[in-house]
């Protein structure tokens, strides 16, 4: 984890603090269609809801109040709705979308550390982020699954005390392999191979998907947050696989 330190550092001593650019070009991007998406599905079901109550007929006391109610209370539920799906999905969204930037920022720290000039491949770019995505997907259905099992053995007393920090350090060793992997990749590891590697280095990929899983995880704010905290997460990653990680 003090990779973090010296990704913070990396990256302000070479100059590529402009790949922050990239997560604020996606949290906005996040925010005003989500707002969009939510807005156009209120309306869709308030028409609904209006033509199948008929609000224009109530006529009774207390009618006008009763209809703001139920209009908040739907207009309030698809905006749950949205940052609950952010939050749940959030960091999966992020490394999906900025798959590209990921395998472009690892390739460049790869460069500047071993100060070996890599010959831009568009095949190989393609790779790297077609890569990215499937392992992402295959990983958001494995911790999934692994975490309605584990939901399931948290309604069992004393074992059931185990099911939220054995979630927390799934969820941080999945992100942290989706981090890792761009740099094995590049060293053209097929799929396997770089899940058997990971699978050995689990402190590795725990340690450096563990800060992005907790600012993942602050309400609200938590899926913005992580995905500035992902450029570093993608230079640590570099570093300590480039490294140690064989």
């Amino acid at each position: 984890m003090k990779a973090y330190g010296e990704a913070f550092s990396f990256i302000h001593r070479h100059k590529l603090s402009y790949f922050f650019l990239f997560p604020l070009a996606l949290s906005i991007l996040l925010v005003l269609s989500g707002w969009q998406g939510t807005t156009w599905l209120t309306t869709l079901v308030l028409e609904q809801v209006n033509s199948a109550l008929d609000f224009e007929q109530w006529t009774f006391w207390g009618a006008s109040i009763l209809v703001f109610v139920i209009k908040s209370f739907i207009w309030l539920t698809f905006r749950i709705l949205f940052l609950l799906i952010i939050t749940y999905l959030g960091g999966y969204v992020i490394i999906i979308l900025m798959s590209p930037v990921y395998a472009l920022l690892s390739e460049k720290t790869a460069a500047l550390l071993t100060k070996t000039e890599i010959p831009f491949s568009l095949n190989q770019f393609i790779s790297d982020i077609l890569r990215g995505i499937l392992l992402a997907i295959r990983n958001l259905l494995i911790e999934t699954g692994l975490t309605i099992l584990l939901l399931i053995f948290s309604f069992i007393p004393i074992i059931g005390l185990a099911s939220a920090p054995a979630m927390l350090l799934i969820t941080a060793y999945f992100y942290g392999f989706a981090f890792i992997d761009y740099s094995l990749e590049r060293q053209h590891y097929g799929v396997k191979k770089s899940i058997r590697t990971i699978s050995n280095h689990k402190g590795e990929a725990i340690g450096i998907g563990l800060p992005f899983t907790l600012v993942l995880s602050v309400p609200f704010i938590g899926s913005f947050a992580a995905a500035f905290l992902s450029i570093p997460a993608v230079v640590a990653a570099t570093l300590v696989s480039t490294r140690h990680i064989r």
